[in-house]
């Protein structure tokens, strides 16, 4: 696969300076397809149409706005299995998974954004005048490898909504989903400089859109280090940023809980994605009593998964993204065994019989200490800490024992105690009892998890600038 041209202006265009990267398949460690590696003087183009498509784009109808969600909605729909089945090539997601998370909820962003705008109140009487909201203009989003559709769509489909324009840059890594998106976006017939793409690696593309003068607010996720450089970089045109990024979040299960039901659930929530999420469950807090209980369920846990080929329907865990990745969690899981972790299941080394791809063992440790790497780091791989605790007071006081803040979960058969729990976890989302995702909810942290929030209409304000209008009498 040859995909070696940018989305600008409404057209498909070649980069300015021919530099090509080749991508992975995680599975096979062979490049299947290239793309383009951008430049400053693409971003530069594109951030130009974008802004020349913003004078008419935010003067645009609900309803023309509405029109084009819509259509895009239906050209994602037509295209979800192919859309699916380039994230399993491109970044090892299994293909069930695939298409039931991680095309799915990409396309539940569209669905939303569209609800959102349909009875969003865009003028309210307040005071002596009017408070209006109004599209800030330019953004740059920036978007990470590890979920490539859902955060592309996270961004862009309120940005669209509320009549702002777009300078896309997806994950360099994991490019291809977000191509055959922008294919979707072209058929949907939005005016030419609404919606751009320049691919790129961070330090050249990324740091372009974050610093460009014509952009007026960068949405950006990825780990804690790169959103501080975008952020400092956008502080020099004083734009607004928007930031997702790390997390190492404590699964509570209190005394009253299901031990092994809520165990065996915990260790499948941290392995979501093969434990390449921002949001996952990577500390599990028991009660001290009941630890020879909890490494026995977290055995059976890991029993249960099937690691294999991604494009295998029965596949549960594919390879993680890379071999930077792997090696990564490699460390981290030699330094749990040094600092004297108990090795619950896993270890290092790749799962008997692989051969090849970026598969890793999935691993659960035991009597984790707070100031252990496992239990400070993010992982971004299957690998769980299990803590310990005396009392309620201690786990909370562990919980919040980090400078991340992105989610927190609760086990409890008594729904009060996990609510007063919850609220003094200081996170920016809490699951009680294995609560699904909601795609109305908002989504963001506390700390160095970040700052704005997306999903529903939290997100969808991210993208408005607040007006007040004094004296007006209709």
């Amino acid at each position: 696969m040859e995909t070696l041209k940018f989305y600008i202006d409404g057209a498909w265009v070649a980069p300015a300076v021919p530099s090509t990267l080749g991508v992975v398949n995680p599975a096979t460690e062979e490049a299947f397809a290239h793309i383009s590696l951008g430049s400053a003087q693409d971003v530069d183009r594109a951030a130009k149409a974008a802004r020349r498509a913003f004078a008419t784009y935010s003067e645009t109808s609900v309803e023309d706005r509405l029109s084009w969600l819509r259509k895009i909605i239906e050209g994602f729909r037509a295209r979800l299995p192919e859309l699916a089945r380039m994230m399993t090539l491109e970044m090892g997601a299994p293909i069930t998974f695939a298409t039931e998370r991680q095309a799915t909820v990409a396309l539940f962003h569209f669905e939303e954004a569209a609800r959102v705008l349909a009875e969003y109140p865009f003028e309210l009487r307040m005071g002596n005048g009017i408070v209006r909201r109004e599209p800030i203009g330019v953004c740059g989003l920036i978007t990470p490898w590890n979920w490539p559709l859902n955060q592309v769509a996270s961004k862009v489909a309120p940005a669209l909504a509320t009549g702002c324009t777009v300078v896309l840059k997806p994950s360099e890594i994991a490019p291809l989903s977000a191509m055959m998106f922008a294919e979707i976006v072209h058929d949907a017939g939005l005016p030419a400089g609404v919606f751009n793409l320049v691919n790129g690696d961070g330090p050249t593309v990324g740091e372009a859109i974050a610093s460009h003068p014509e952009i007026d607010l960068v949405s950006f996720t990825g780990s804690t280090t790169a959103g501080i450089r975008v952020a400092k970089l956008a502080a020099d045109t004083v734009k607004r940023v928007a930031q997702e990024l790390g997390g190492k979040s404590a699964n509570i299960i209190l005394d009253d809980a299901d031990l092994k039901t809520t165990v065996i659930a915990g260790v499948h929530a941290c392995y979501t994605n093969a434990g390449q999420n921002c949001q996952s469950p990577t500390r599990m807090l028991i009660p001290r009593a009941k630890r020879e209980a909890a490494f026995q369920a977290a055995r059976e846990a890991v029993d249960a998964i099937r690691l294999g080929d991604p494009l295998d329907p029965a596949t549960t865990m594919g390879p993680l993204v890379s071999q930077a990745q792997f090696d990564k969690v490699q460390a981290l899981i030699r330094s749990g065994l040094e600092e004297g972790a108990t090795l619950v299941a896993g270890g290092t080394g790749q799962p008997d019989g692989t051969r090849r791809g970026y598969y890793v063992r999935p691993t659960v440790f035991g009597d984790v200490t707070p100031q252990m790497r496992i239990a400070r780091e993010e992982v971004f791989g299957p690998v769980l800490s299990i803590m310990s605790y005396e009392s309620e007071e201690e786990a909370i006081a562990i919980a919040n024992d980090t400078p991340f803040g992105l989610a927190g979960f609760v086990q409890s058969t008594d729904p009060a105690r996990a609510r007063r729990v919850a609220n003094r976890i200081r996170a920016g989302r809490v699951y009680l009892n294995g609560a699904p995702f909601d795609r109305s909810l908002p989504f963001g942290g506390y700390k160095q998890s970040g700052n704005g929030r997306e999903f529903g209409v939290f997100g969808f304000e991210e993208y408005l600038e607040v007006k007040a209008i004094l004296g007006y009498r209709d």
